[in-house]
């Protein structure tokens, strides 16, 4: 047998078989250990209306993974969404796929092993699609380009932008959220593998220390310029405001993505140097909050009601407040990352800037277009990666992610 039947033979056979040994198995006891709410370093539910990792409480660590589809088959696409399916269950309840070292000597193992022994970490998997898989250039590989919504536009070219093409797009999106990152990679890592020959690793990004909670009673985080970040996020459990600007609805136009959301990525690079020399007062004016309490411009505590007036015209709370805005808002979902330096010495750093919303045409891009044109932070900043992508509604037991779309 040659090397490449070998190794298909094994990445498909072999997944497709662990994909059965796991349903057959292990789904039932995964699914049961998913009856009841996440505590601790125990699991996050993998089934429900809405997948998890949107509103679900943010955790410390991200994998974030865009692939390119490498194949024209409808059905060798399907059939791998059924098996990241079923290896998602498994690992969200702290499970490995398969074997990872108890198979036959001569075969890779089922599972690459490396989380054996972690706990799930509240490990979520959160999967959407972009809109090149819906057809480009007048061909329609999957027989989808009639369902691509309206809302999952191609994003316009922002002033500013210094887009990378190799950590921009892709077709499909993974993100790997969990409070030990050896987790979040074992997850990517094993999604990658049993996707070979269907989808290939197009960019990836690693985040740390979450900069923005959904759980306000909790500690707001600071990102890497020192200062708090998701003060006035949306609260996961505030379920009138994920209805209004998170959840997409299918009086939207695309039913498919009833319950589904709309995820912005963008890869911010901070220039560290230059802000590391900035003095206190003018950090503060860039952001309009105090860089201790992270209190607002003439409010005493963080939390109080921002009093837009007594902020600098172009500070970034000022222009990204939903009041400054017709009351747009949006569930940021971001994290820090640092990707050692670049040729010049100076540290590659910033923000893995996450977004989740009912209709980025009216909500990210009006952002967007408002902090690029007149936003101070623009001279502290660059947005060097992108991609956007529509995430389906959560998977029902017995489904698969994309059901929605693909049936």
């Amino acid at each position: 047998m040659t090397e490449v039947s070998r190794r298909r033979l094994l990445g498909y056979s072999g997944a497709t078989l662990a994909a059965g040994a796991a349903a057959g198995a292990g789904l039932v006891s995964v699914a049961q250990a998913h009856e009841g709410p996440s505590s601790g370093n125990g699991p996050v539910p993998f089934f429900g209306a809405h997948q998890a990792g949107i509103a679900t409480p943010v955790q410390d660590r991200l994998h974030f993974a865009s692939f390119d589809v490498v194949t024209d088959d409808r059905d060798r696409l399907v059939r791998m969404l059924k098996e990241w399916t079923a290896a998602g269950a498994a690992l969200t309840a702290g499970h490995p796929y398969g074997s990872a070292a108890g198979g036959l000597p001569e075969s890779p193992p089922d599972d690459t092993g490396e989380a054996l022994g972690l706990p799930p970490a509240r490990l979520t998997l959160t999967v959407g699609f972009g809109p090149a898989l819906f057809g480009s250039g007048g061909k329609d590989r999957f027989g989808v380009k009639a369902r691509r919504p309206a809302p999952l536009i191609d994003l316009p070219h922002f002033p500013g932008d210094n887009l990378a093409a190799d950590r921009s797009g892709g077709d499909v999106c993974v993100q790997a959220c969990a409070d030990d990152p050896q987790v979040a990679v074992h997850a990517i890592r094993n999604l990658a593998r049993i996707g070979f020959g269907v989808v290939a690793v197009r960019w990836s990004q690693l985040g740390f220390g979450k900069t923005s909670s959904t759980t306000p009673d909790q500690q707001t985080p600071r990102n890497m310029f020192g200062f708090k970040d998701g003060t006035r996020n949306i609260p996961g459990d505030d379920h009138a405001a994920l209805d209004r600007y998170v959840w997409a609805s299918a009086k939207d136009g695309a039913a498919w993505m009833d319950g589904g959301s709309y995820l912005v990525a963008r890869r911010i690079r901070m220039h560290i140097e230059t802000w590391d020399r900035t003095s206190l007062k003018e950090q503060q004016d860039v952001f309009g909050r105090m860089k201790g309490e992270g209190n607002p411009y003439g409010a005493p505590r963080e939390h109080d009601p921002v009093p837009l007036a007594k902020l600098p015209a172009d500070s970034h709370v000022r222009l990204a407040h939903p009041d400054s805005n017709g009351g747009v808002r949006i569930l940021r979902r971001g994290y820090s990352f640092t990707d050692g330096s670049d040729g010049l010495g100076r540290l590659d750093a910033g923000l893995f800037f996450i977004a989740y919303q009912r209709d980025p045409r009216t909500q990210f891009v009006t952002l967007q277009n408002k902090l690029a044109a007149t936003d101070h932070m623009n001279e502290y900043v660059q947005h060097v990666g992108s991609g956007i992508f529509a995430c389906p509604p959560g998977v029902r037991k017995g489904g698969f992610w994309g059901e929605t779309l693909f049936s």
